[in-house]
């Protein structure tokens, strides 16, 4: 029961959110191609500096950070921390803390990352530039592919929802992966010495069990900028540090609750009358109130904590932010051609074809050979439906594009069309889920 609470208020968080993504992004294409436009393209390439004496955090080898900069490394840094907290928890408790539970979100994740891979391959012009962006299509949107199934409320089966859930998680580790491998720059050994002595106090941290929340986002903060400056990409700083976090209480969970029952019991009933009621407290009943506080704060896990205390920030501000900071895309400068051929075309094929084809195809060889089942309540015509909105990969697609093509001198055309593609592929790929979600589940919860 109280799994099904967390799944279904994960959910909730998501579905929300994801309103306020979809607004930042069509208030972000309106004014890139207003009249405002070159005010909003140059406002993002104001300096930022976080300065105590001559040390700048906000500095990368030396010159001081754009705001964009400290947007797509800094705030998505805290984006990839949640990401990392949430997936840390999936594999102890949730969706992937089994073999059993894990096999096919896992498998369908597997397909998902390595078809829309190999179709941008093969469908991408042979150019050396164009190719930095194969990993585009990789994945999903957590948010958005949540938010377009929310649409049919009880008419999805939960094991769908569990399902795409899953699947988008083990996305995000598959694509944290790729980030770390492949989108380092030169490599500085002394800051990487550096971020492996922090990396180190983090797991002794975890280990001896510190729960302070200060411990982490002091030396997380360390990490971070020893990692922006070492050449690998600095929000893995974000997954180590989720991945250091205790997941676990200290003493266990029996002491604390028994202290609560005991401390409660002692009050007696208390009689409100009218409409304003004073309570005048003894000063040991101050006392008691402030162990029960104590006891319920020691109940929350350090992860579970972090989560919670992320989920407003990361929804409601750094995600919509890192849209409507990234996604004003100049349509004056596209053109047809731009989604007929090209990075465009690619990306909009690895997204919808690539991922559905993907994760369709591996969990359905998964289910025939045995290994897996079918989701609960879910037939074929339903489970290939979801298997559609898998290609819905608006945000961590627009944060590759911008890996593989912001550096080149040559990025301004690639990336505007790539980002035109991931729109185009994600719009595409959620009103096809949501025609065949809509003629294949049930008309009736």
């Amino acid at each position: 029961m109280t799994h099904n609470y967390s799944f279904k208020s994960m959910v909730k968080k998501y579905v929300n959110s994801s309103a306020v993504l979809i607004v930042c992004t069509i208030f972000a294409l309106i004014l890139a191609n207003s009249p405002l436009k070159e005010e909003f393209s140059g406002f993002w390439n104001n300096e930022v500096s976080l300065s105590i004496g001559e040390f700048n955090l906000f500095s990368h080898n030396g010159h001081p950070m754009t705001l964009i900069q400290v947007i797509n490394d800094f705030l998505m840094a805290i984006f990839f921390l949640s990401v990392g907290l949430e997936i840390k928890r999936e594999i102890l408790v949730g969706e992937l803390s089994s073999a059993k539970k894990a096999m096919l979100p896992i498998i369908g994740a597997c397909g998902g990352m390595l078809i829309p891979v190999l179709f941008f391959w093969l469908t991408c012009p042979n150019d050396a530039d164009m190719l930095r962006g194969v990993a585009i299509p990789m994945a999903t949107d957590i948010a958005f592919s949540l938010g377009v199934l929310s649409i049919f409320d009880k008419r999805v089966p939960i094991g769908l929802k569990i399902f795409l859930a899953a699947l988008a998680v083990a996305d995000d580790l598959g694509g944290i992966i790729v980030i770390a491998l492949f989108y380092s720059s030169t490599i500085d050994f002394n800051y990487l010495m550096l971020a492996g002595a922090c990396i180190a106090i983090l797991v002794f941290g975890n280990n001896r069990k510190i729960m302070s929340k200060n411990f982490y986002l002091v030396t997380g903060l360390v990490l971070w900028y020893l990692m922006l400056n070492s050449g690998i990409h600095s929000t893995i700083a974000g997954v180590i540090v989720a991945f250091c976090v205790p997941g676990s209480l200290r003493k266990g969970a029996t002491r604390y609750i028994e202290r609560i029952k005991e401390n409660i019991n002692t009050f007696d009933e208390v009689h409100v009358v009218g409409k304003h009621h004073t309570a005048i407290l003894t000063h040991e009943e101050i006392h008691k109130l402030k162990s029960i506080e104590s006891a319920a704060d020691k109940l929350i896990s350090p992860l579970q904590e972090f989560e919670d205390s992320l989920h407003n920030i990361i929804g409601y501000f750094i995600i919509p932010l890192f849209a409507f900071a990234n996604v004003g895309i100049d349509l004056s400068a596209m053109s047809i051609g731009s989604l007929v051929s090209g990075i465009g075309l690619s990306v909009i094929i690895g997204l919808v074809a690539g991922k559905f084809i993907g994760v369709f195809t591996f969990s359905w060889i998964a289910i025939k050979l045995g290994f897996v089942q079918l989701p609960q309540g879910a037939d074929w015509k339903s489970f290939a439906s979801v298997c559609m909105l898998c290609g819905i990969g608006l945000t961590v697609s627009i944060f590759i594009a911008d890996l593989s093509y912001a550096a080149l001198g040559s990025s301004t055309t690639l990336l505007a069309e790539a980002k035109l593609g991931i729109l185009c592929g994600s719009l595409i790929s959620a009103i096809a889920g949501c025609l065949l979600l809509n003629k294949f589940l049930p008309k009736k919860a």
